[in-house]
């Protein structure tokens, strides 16, 4: 297999076009040329309006050898996969099941990597499966109250349902775990895409049919998924975990417990520590949304503001402000919508989320600066949540209680309130109220963020506009605490493996897949799957909330 880079196209090129791109730059007859296939689609917009995408494709010869020994083109490379293995497993006979706490992509692919290998795991979810949390999810953002275990935080497939789904990480790979967790995502019913794009996204809509489908795989294969099903505390004995409570009533031994509890789990955190769990505080950032006309951002990195047969573009800014912190645009959402991500009565946050075709009439990112432990109210452990809470509520306040609090950009420069929009109306899933969020955030976050966004108006003409949204708070971005793990990847508490971003070991749906992986192997180098399906059986008997009855609704 010979591998090609930098092979340059139009975009509106098609697979015939590629082709012949091949054999020109190898230069041989179509004949020669058995078979082929894109491995990486990145664009180049250097030349605005003329867009290309830059592909690497692998290509297979009839007489590769050959060809080899007379290629000197540096573009052209020999290739060997290096495919992607799970351990061979453990010796140590299972006693109790092998429990997964959380359903986000962390918990959902440690699931399955256990299940394709005979081991049976019981994952428990606090919220609802993907369909019972759209509807409750659609019903809080119609006005109706919180549902504090089934929202845009909780439920099946984690925070990262409701979003862009994007599915980009800088993680190193020599395991090639990316390139299996993007290869489950297509078995799932994710577009091929994914598999090359540079930065590949599914869409909330797309991922909410690949979670479920995840899921039923899981169930298929031996595992179970209960939903309803909060582990409200465990116990343990000589240092080691023995079982789970949950939802303060039913009781489940297990030999190994995966947390993967997402970022947003407070009091889990709360209840873990009590245990005496190793944890640290860990930097995170915190901003406000901000959105733009699509069509503008459109115009600055492509030329041109129809973008039919490209798609929607994207941006990610970064800068130094003049006070020392970095400031940067997270989660950036083309075509997309804000919208209101609260999981606590009494605070509020906004996430940013987009559908597959990216076709809504605003781009928005979360602008955000980063904050270390230095910023928090003390040195305890679980200080950044209590740092996260404390400007939330003040979002929730600025609010009235009953809206994201938005405003103009140039009025959060002025520090005051807006009365009326310009010409940008919000995207919003959610009511919004006019508010100054110059009270939402610290002071010095809030002039770090006017002062980065003046600057992001030199790289993108108009980001700086007036009339800019902005609205608040943005504190989820990745996990405020580090459940510390050691050499085997379990904590403090043997037994226990830590996993995902809520850990503190991921930053978005790719990587905490990967760590889901990464987990399983842990689990499986250890433990047998032997008698695994006959004890998962025998703790759920009585078990209430399992996936098979919750379908049978």
């Amino acid at each position: 297999m010979l591998k090609i880079n930098q092979l340059k196209l139009p975009y509106t090129a098609g697979d015939d076009r590629i082709e012949r791109a091949i054999i020109r730059k190898l230069n041989i007859s179509g004949k020669r040329l058995r078979s082929w296939q894109i491995v990486k689609r990145s664009i180049d917009a250097r030349r605005k309006p003329d867009i290309r995408y830059i592909y690497t494709v692998l290509a297979e010869l009839t007489d590769e050898e050959i060809f080899l020994k007379h290629c000197k083109d540096k573009d052209v490379q020999k290739y060997a996969e290096t495919p992607y293995r799970f351990p061979a497993p453990g010796t140590v006979r299972l006693n109790h099941p092998i429990v997964i706490a959380g359903t986000g992509p962390a918990g959902l692919f440690c699931g399955l990597m256990l299940a394709r290998a005979g081991y049976c795991p019981i994952l428990l979810e606090q919220g609802m499966d993907v369909d019972r949390r759209i509807k409750a999810v659609s019903e809080f953002w119609d006005g109706k109250p919180l549902d504090k275990r089934t929202n845009v935080q909780f439920g099946e497939g984690g925070a990262g349902t409701f979003s862009d789904g994007k599915l980009n990480t800088l993680v190193k790979d020599p395991a090639g775990r990316k390139r299996q967790v993007l290869e489950i995502f297509v078995q799932a019913g994710a577009p091929e895409s994914i598999l090359y794009d540079h930065k590949p996204h599914i869409g909330t809509d797309v991922l909410c049919r690949v979670v479920k489908h995840i899921r039923k795989e899981i169930i298929r294969l031996g595992g179970s998924v209960c939903f309803g099903s909060k582990i409200t505390d465990i116990t343990t004995e000589n240092d080691r975990i023995t079982g789970v409570m949950v939802n303060d009533s039913q009781y489940v031994p297990c030999d190994a417990l995966i947390l993967a509890v997402g970022h947003s789990a407070r009091d889990t955190f709360a209840m873990l520590r009590s245990h005496g769990m190793a944890m640290t505080p860990k930097a995170f950032a915190m901003g406000l949304r901000i959105e733009h006309p699509q069509s503008m951002i459109n115009q600055a990195q492509y030329g041109m503001k129809d973008v039919k047969g490209l798609g929607a573009a994207d941006y990610k800014l970064t800068t130094k402000t003049s006070v020392g912190r970095s400031v940067y645009s997270f989660c950036m959402c083309p075509g997309g919508y804000v919208v209101n991500a609260s999981s606590e009565e009494g605070r509020m946050v906004v996430n940013g989320m987009s559908y597959h075709g990216r076709a809504g009439k605003n781009a928005n990112s979360a602008i955000v600066a980063t904050v270390t432990p230095e910023d928090f109210p003390s040195d305890d452990p679980l200080a950044g949540v209590a740092f996260q809470r404390y400007w939330e509520e003040k979002a929730f306040q600025a609010g009235g209680g009953s809206g994201v609090p938005i405003q103009l950009y140039k009025d959060f420069c002025d520090g005051r309130r807006s009365e009326q929009f310009g010409q940008i109306f919000p995207e919003h899933k959610g009511k919004t109220v006019f508010a100054d969020l110059n009270s939402c955030l610290p002071e010095e976050v809030c002039l770090s963020i006017k002062e980065a966004i003046h600057l992001f108006g030199r790289k993108i003409p108009g980001f700086d506009r007036d009339d800019a949204l902005l609205s608040g708070v943005e504190t989820r971005t990745s996990s405020p605490v580090r459940l510390e793990r050691g050499e085997h990847l379990t904590s403090n508490i043997a037994g226990i493996y830590p996993c995902g971003e809520g850990a503190g070991y991921a930053g978005g749906i790719t990587s905490a897949a990967m760590d889901g992986l990464r987990i399983s192997e842990a689990v499986a180098t250890l433990y047998s799957p032997q008698d695994a399906d006959k004890i998962k059986k025998y703790y759920l008997k009585n078990f209430r909330q399992t996936e098979e009855t919750d379908d049978r609704k």
